[in-house]
């Protein structure tokens, strides 16, 4: 089916990023791999080609366009390259908000110029070792000390975790005020008492840095509050809906490029003096994937043009989150066994989506947790 949600600019955006991945990505991902960890002077590249603050206005140099479809455009493409270790989405989309949103006139002053340029890489931290989607298990502590804050805590699981320059953590400001007593405390790379732990070893997403963080009595001055004080929960609830719709745009968008590539493979390959898409069995896998696929584009591209518009809302958002990484994950599984022993190789792309993309039902908010979200609003 035709998409009809794109106009001539997005596309003209889309051959944009895709000689981005072919020029800056692409030749130096393996290497990438390798080191766990990109390039700082890709961050560089991308904020030259203005694929950085997509949605910052022109005065702090961003893109000026609040049209998520470009962001949507950018998912796709990078998600089809395999490289989601060069996280663009977490720092436009899910970051980027937050600084436009909630800061000061004198924090976006600061901070939008550098996030805009790739010289500020930024992370969010909330996931600790003990809390995970439960914000009322946070114990990373923000102490009023008059004219800062004394920062205690340790977060875990942080993308851009090694690379990041700036930091939004969520801590308690109000020890009593269980997930009401959250508040958004902005660290800057180089503050005494901010360290690194590990570049975690996961078994996906090598290229993708995610570090240990950890607080030992940081001082952090009192105007890196962002927002409102005992207020990031509403702020978090706020910005959580586009963050769960990119995974799903990255989901759906997965799920179509190893349909497409597997397709090609059972074309090629043959087994039993015949092709493999010969075979009724074969036929009929592809024929349920492909069927699932166009039905759940149809819905992301939907909730694009709803999000676009201001109006979609934490249930589709979650919805679409879980439906499609679901899809995703059965996609990916079905293709490797396509692929046969081929589809274990790492040297074949089915092999690395596989790996890759098992992260998207967990982070963002886990499958059983989107579900709830529905649930309540079905039940409340």
């Amino acid at each position: 089916m035709q998409r009809q949600i794109f106009s001539e600019d997005h596309d003209a955006f889309r051959e944009t990023v895709r000689t981005f991945l072919t020029k800056e990505v692409l030749p130096h991902y393996e290497q990438w791999e390798k080191d766990g960890i990109v390039s700082r002077e890709v961050w560089l590249a991308a904020g030259r080609q203005g694929l950085l603050g997509l949605a910052v206005p022109e005065e702090y140099g961003g893109g000026g366009t609040p049209d998520y479809r470009y962001s949507a455009v950018l998912s796709e493409e990078f998600t089809r390259a395999g490289a989601p270790g060069l996280a663009l989405g977490l720092h436009n989309d899910i970051i980027g908000p937050y600084l436009t949103g909630l800061a000061t006139e004198e924090q976006k002053r600061r901070w939008l110029p550098g996030f805009c340029s790739g010289e500020i890489v930024t992370a969010i931290a909330m996931t600790e070792p003990g809390a995970g989607s439960d914000l009322q298990g946070i114990r990373t502590t923000a102490e009023d000390k008059g004219d800062h804050w004394l920062l205690g805590g340790s977060k875990t699981f942080i993308s851009n975790g090694i690379l990041a320059d700036l930091v939004v953590v969520v801590a308690k400001t109000t020890p009593e005020g269980g997930a009401k007593g959250l508040s958004l405390i902005v660290v800057e790379r180089g503050t005494e008492g901010f360290e690194r732990g590990r570049n975690l070893d996961k078994i996906g997403q090598k290229s993708q840095d995610t570090a240990e963080l950890f607080f030992n009595d940081v001082r952090v001055p009192k105007e890196n509050l962002l927002g409102e004080r005992d207020g990031a929960f509403i702020h978090l609830m706020t910005n959580l809906a586009q963050e769960r719709l990119g995974i799903a745009v990255a989901g759906i968008a997965a799920a179509e490029h190893l349909l497409e590539i597997t397709t090609q493979y059972v074309k090629e390959r043959e087994a039993f003096g015949r092709s493999l898409s010969k075979l009724q069995h074969i036929r009929f896998e592809i024929a349920e994937m492909a069927t699932e696929c166009a039905v759940t584009r149809t819905f992301i591209d939907r909730c694009i043009v709803d999000h676009s518009d201001g109006k979609l809302d934490a249930v589709h958002a979650s919805m679409a989150k879980w439906w499609a990484t679901e899809l995703q994950k059965r996609v990916a599984d079905r293709c490797l066994q396509l692929h046969g022993g081929y589809g274990y190789m790492t040297e074949y792309p089915v092999a690395k989506a596989f790996t890759d993309g098992r992260i998207q039902t967990i982070y963002g908010g886990t499958t059983e947790i989107m579900k709830e979200i529905i649930g309540r609003s079905l039940l409340a």
